[in-house]
């Protein structure tokens, strides 16, 4: 008996199913024969979602690149789901198109079995991936992904139920990347001690130096624009070179902020805000950050992603204190470099003046790859005494902070005032570099002898070689014969908005 049921529920269904099929194979849809067999064949192979992903990416905040990431990691999932288990599970034939007008077919039709549909699990996964991040993003996303799942029932290769099962997988892929990977939105907001910041209406008492050529992505609004409309009363400087040294000019407006009884603020990227760090410490001001930069790691680690986010904790006088990591000469009373976010020797650096030499005569993607080819293939270990111990070493990482890693690259931070130097030291030796890769595909890094991580208040370090390079939050300079790195704890007053 219960098997008679269910096959006449799975008949009834099946009716139903195809019932649906023949009403839109039937009913005109004006303005659809041109778009949607349009639509369908630019979604083949994911290629529609990819150059989403990349104009999301190229033109996007922070917020909208990693849902663009998520929604390729969704699709990604869904895509291999549905390939691999959901079409040889149900071998479901196409539909008969023979109600279905010649103008809405394609041209090259699906030789895959029907259900369950890869091009609607694809599009919802995409829309539902990059929904978790942003919902704006979402809400775009979503009329586009309906479009391309209802254009494979429109043009006839698809059943609906096809189209609905693909849905709810590509969603529920969207979830279970984010179940493996929270989104941002999912964890709370950093502990960081809160502390007192001037409040200033109107941005009254702020001064803002913008560096136009910190390397920013494009934006849809101009920041200067941005500045000046949300914070009037603020003196926005738009920094020249025939200004003088960025530096200069970043200490004159902290020393002006000072007189104003203020702030000093910075938009542009992390080279830029280090600057602007250096000078608030010297002025002892706060600091306002406003995202410039293509990365902006130190903004977005402090929970600030655009520049509405500031020109708020400003206007509030919300505000924490954070750590700044210190590079101190050993012997010669220099005076220390200070960075945010890492501090690094060996390869890195190496890689930063390669990149730079070439980005403009090949732009700095391409620069950065045929970069990374080029030391990989020309450099050396590096040694030096590191707490008193001669080591050979590929590169040595310093994090302001301990980082929240992917395998050997850390990734996000989410206390800046831990009072740790996050390191990391890849050691030289025989085949060093592919021993790491190895060790960092197969998962086994923590037990790889040529890769050491430890978290520390302090690192001496010595015995470096005449023309030895480090970098130091993107920037690169000689390294001093012998050094220490250690931190300033809450140094540094930076606004941020309150969450709570």
């Amino acid at each position: 008996m219960d098997e008679q049921l269910r096959h006449r529920v799975r008949s009834l269904l099946s009716a139903r199913d195809r019932s649906v099929f023949e009403l839109v194979a039937a009913r005109e849809w004006p303005g659809a024969e041109r778009a949607l067999p349009r639509l369908s064949r630019s979604a083949n192979h994911g290629l529609l979602w990819f150059g989403l992903a990349a104009g999301m990416w190229a033109v996007g905040s922070p917020r909208g690149r990693r849902a663009a990431a998520r929604g390729v990691a969704s699709l990604a999932l869904a895509s291999a789901t549905v390939n691999t288990v959901g079409k040889r599970s149900v071998r479901r034939a196409r539909p008969v198109q023979d109600s279905v007008p010649l103008i809405r077919q394609l041209r090259r039709q699906p030789v895959t079995t029907s259900f369950p549909s890869g091009h609607a699990a694809s599009a919802a996964a995409f829309a539902v991936g990059a929904a978790l991040e942003s919902r704006r993003w979402g809400a775009v996303l979503a009329p586009v992904a309906a479009s391309v799942a209802f254009s494979r029932v429109y043009t006839g290769v698809h059943y609906p139920s096809d189209v609905v099962a693909g849905a709810a997988l590509g969603a529920g892929a969207a979830f279970a990347v984010r179940g493996l990977v929270p989104s941002r939105t999912q964890l709370p907001p950093p502990a960081r001690p809160r502390t007192g910041a001037p409040v200033l209406p109107d941005g009254d008492g702020l001064v803002v130096v913008v560096n136009p050529g910190s390397g920013a992505q494009p934006t849809v609004t101009d920041p200067v624009r941005q500045l000046r409309t949300a914070l009037p009363k603020a003196e926005v400087v738009l920094y020249e070179e025939s200004a003088g040294p960025l530096p200069a000019v970043l200490a004159e407006a902290a020393r002006d902020a000072v007189k104003r009884g203020g702030a000093l603020g910075v938009c542009g990227g992390d080279g830029t805000v280090n600057a602007a760090a250096t000078a608030a410490l010297q002025h002892d001001v706060p600091l306002a950050v406003f995202p410039g930069g293509t990365f902006n790691h130190f903004a977005v680690d402090l929970g600030v992603e655009t520049i509405q986010d500031t020109c708020a904790a400003v206007a509030a006088g919300t505000a924490v204190k954070v750590d700044v990591g210190r590079v101190t000469p050993t012997g010669d009373g220099g005076e220390p470099l200070h960075f945010l976010n890492t501090f690094s020797l060996g390869s890195y650096p190496e890689l930063v003046r390669v990149r730079e030499r070439w980005s403009p005569r090949l732009g700095g993607p391409l620069a950065s790859m045929l970069g990374v080819i080029h030391v990989l293939r020309t450099s050396r270990p590096v040694r030096a005494e590191v707490n008193g111990r001669r080591r050979s070493m590929w590169l040595l990482f310093a994090g302001n902070g301990a980082y929240r890693s992917v395998g050997v690259a850390p990734v996000r931070r989410y206390d800046l005032a831990d009072g740790l130097l996050d390191v990391r030291i890849a050691h030289g030796g025989h085949f060093a570099r592919t021993r790491l890769l190895a060790a960092a595909v197969s998962g086994a890094l923590r037990s790889s002898p040529v890769y050491a991580a430890i978290r520390t208040q302090r690192l001496r370090i010595s015995g470096l070689a005449p023309g030895t390079h480090l970098a130091f939050d993107g920037e690169v300079t000689p390294a001093p014969p012998a050094f220490t790195l250690d931190k300033a704890e809450e140094a540094l007053t930076v606004y941020r908005p309150d969450f709570d």
